[in-house]
């Protein structure tokens, strides 16, 4: 799946209230400024620290949408491993940002 097209699907879904969808773009701001100050050389926070995070704010937003919007859950888990590959690639990361 597109990850723009991720981010829509999140934002219009139902499953989530407003409140806990400002929560957790909070928490992507923070895990995307990990990252950022990781590739800067700014944090002691390894790669394997970062993944940890990366898997814990998955489960946090798949069981949100588990048993109210199963078809974007199962995008999300269908796209898991294609998002922590741009995340965990400089050069693919730097491009998100950019």
């Amino acid at each position: 799946m597109d990850l723009d097209a991720l981010k829509a699907q999140l934002r219009e879904t139902k499953a989530i209230g407003v409140f806990t969808k400002i929560s957790l773009k909070n928490k992507v701001d923070d895990l995307m400024k990990q990252f950022r100050e990781y590739y800067q050389g700014k944090t002691t926070l390894s790669m394997k620290q970062l993944r940890q995070s990366y898997d814990l704010l998955l489960m946090k937003v798949l069981s949100l949408l588990q048993d109210s919007d199963q078809k974007l859950a199962s995008a999300i888990v269908a796209s898991r491993e294609a998002i922590w590959g741009l995340l965990s690639d400089q050069k693919k990361f730097d491009a998100l940002e950019g």
